[in-house]
């Protein structure tokens, strides 16, 4: 399978088969259930467009008490463990022995977006970020450490795993927006994205 490179991130289009991408959907609806989608809000109140919930030992979360991880949902009940078949992915391409301990899930509507942000809530940020595209594409924008360097982008389409390690660990790196009906493997417009980190 050819692996590209956006900014030292470690693409690889189409990683997931099918019936790999079925079955990590499956899983994430588990996860929903048992700790449902929320809309997190920023510690300045505003409101994100994604939804978005966890699974691990610790999930993120954002509020205006600001961004942190911690071991329960905003209900107050814990997360639900991380799926085997979503951490098959971790032992895949993350490079490391060490395993995730949590894995955050957004739901991107048609409408939804991410801005350029970093990854560095994380104790220790030696550890790479594994990503995984289901449903409607997304164009990824991909930066530098610093807010101010060039971007570049890329459609991630469902199955498209990416890894941010090394130099690209803290690149700068957002969602512009999504192409509804590009995909047909969820059953309403949108994109899921899981984010494996190791966050303590």
């Amino acid at each position: 399978m050819d692996r590209m490179n956006l900014n030292g991130v470690a693409i690889w289009p189409g990683f997931l088969s099918p019936e790999a991408q079925a079955a990590i959907v499956a899983a994430t609806r588990a996860i929903v259930r048992a700790a449902p989608l929320f809309h997190p809000v920023t510690p300045r109140g505003q409101q994100m467009s994604v939804r978005m919930t966890s699974a691990g030992a610790v999930g993120w979360v954002s509020d205006r008490k600001g961004y942190r991880y911690q071991p329960h949902h905003p209900a107050g009940t814990g997360w639900p463990p991380i799926p085997d078949c979503v951490l098959q992915v971790w032992h895949a391409v993350a490079g490391t022995p060490v395993a995730p301990d949590t894995c955050l899930v957004n739901f991107y509507a048609p409408d939804a977006r991410m801005g350029l942000h970093q990854d560095r809530d994380e104790a220790c940020l030696d550890h790479p970020v594994v990503s995984i595209s289901l449903g409607d594409a997304g164009l990824f924008r991909v930066g530098g450490p610093a807010r101010r360097d060039p971007t570049r982008s890329v459609w991630l389409n469902s199955g498209d795993v990416a890894v941010l390690s090394g130099s690209s660990r803290l690149a700068h790196h957002g969602i512009d927006r999504i192409k509804p009906g590009s995909s047909t493997l969820l059953d309403q417009p949108g994109r899921l994205n899981l984010t494996l980190r190791v966050a303590r």
